[in-house]
């Protein structure tokens, strides 16, 4: 039971940064016009904000989590270190996903003819920036 509780207390936590989210996702976006769409999640699959319009972000921050377990067991069994990003590229367009803190993840998609370094480059800088939002609202619900 203090379990479930605190992992409400957590998720409330995490909606709090939903705004300054949201605004990063859109300004990823600005700067990168051949996504399609952009969204941070908790690692355990909640939906933080999201900048989507033709997929369902509740279904793809769950496929996130999903395959975020299999990529942090991959790694951990290959001896590569933590899990820092996975890039899935389809016949129309890019599915990449970056660590976003220890908390979340960063799940953006991209036309097939976006440039991957910039894409990289762009969604490193902004899951930092996420990562640095959703783990200082925990760290807020801790010292509290």
């Amino acid at each position: 039971m203090r379990r479930a509780l605190r992992a409400r207390a957590e998720r409330r936590q995490l909606m709090t940064a939903e705004a300054e989210v949201l605004g990063e996702l859109r300004r990823l976006r600005a700067r990168l016009p051949q996504l399609t769409g952009a969204l941070a999640a908790s690692t355990d699959g909640l939906v933080l904000a999201q900048d989507t319009a033709e997929v369902e972000p509740e279904g793809v921050a769950a496929l996130t989590a999903a395959a975020l377990g299999v990529a942090v067991r991959l790694t951990d069994a290959t001896g590569q270190g933590g899990f820092r990003e996975l890039v899935i590229r389809g016949e129309l367009g890019y599915v990449a996903t970056y660590a976003a803190g220890s908390s979340a993840v960063l799940t953006l998609l991209a036309e097939p003819r976006i440039n991957v370094g910039r894409l990289h480059l762009e969604g490193r800088r902004s899951g930092a920036r996420i990562g640095e939002l959703v783990d200082g609202a925990l760290e807020q619900l801790e010292n509290a």
